[in-house]
């Protein structure tokens, strides 16, 4: 027998169940912007107007609760990837998309943290969306290495690298300063080639 997979929050079908996931859902969104990912889940619950055991019902871990909060955001940087590299010229689409990527995987504390143990862990719940993400920011990679606007000896691996430094400073940041963003551009001057383009965030 294949061994099962990681488990992964699906909407219910019945609308009392609908309701109550949405509920928790948004609770759990809240939750997270203000206390990060170690948010009380007795808490969200509270916030949710169900019980302890209606939240495990449907979202039996923590990963599960945070795999479900960001899954719309991680989808969103996969057809992000496709619009900017159509729309673009090769470093334009890699520096929009990478600044969107930045502010996605740091919308809440922690979170950087786990989107980085999920890329390499295949039984966490947002690792098949975070390869997605790896995949479509290589593509944009390559395609500026091609038309030999970034340095070619940057990897996939060195780009998530960079946005995970962006993300973690972005999420730890003061309110109100877009230090995420200055440290991106700081990043991508160092991997443009010169004369090849400038970066606009």
């Amino acid at each position: 027998m294949a061994a099962k997979g990681p488990y992964i929050a699906q909407r219910p079908k019945r609308a009392d169940g609908r309701r109550n996931y949405d509920t928790i859902l948004a609770a759990a969104r809240k939750a997270f912007a203000v206390s990060g990912s170690d948010a009380s889940l007795e808490d969200i619950a509270a916030q949710a107007g169900v019980a302890i055991g209606t939240l495990y019902r449907h979202f039996p871990t923590r990963a599960s609760l945070v795999e479900a909060a960001t899954r719309d955001g991680l989808d969103t940087l996969v057809a992000e990837a496709r619009e900017y590299a159509a729309g673009n010229g090769p470093l334009d689409a890699l520096a929009r998309w990478m600044k969107s990527a930045v502010a996605h995987i740091s919308t809440f504390r922690g979170l950087v943290g786990i989107l980085t143990e999920a890329m390499y862990d295949e039984g966490t719940p947002s690792h098949v969306a975070c390869t997605a993400m790896h995949r479509c920011g290589a593509d944009l990679l390559r395609a500026a290495q091609e038309a030999g606007q970034v340095r070619d000896d940057l990897s996939p691996d060195d780009l998530f690298d960079l946005l995970t430094a962006a993300g973690w400073v972005s999420e730890n940041a003061a309110p109100g300063r877009d230090a995420g963003t200055r440290v991106l551009r700081l990043m991508l001057e160092g991997v443009v080639l010169p004369g090849k383009g400038s970066v606009r965030l």
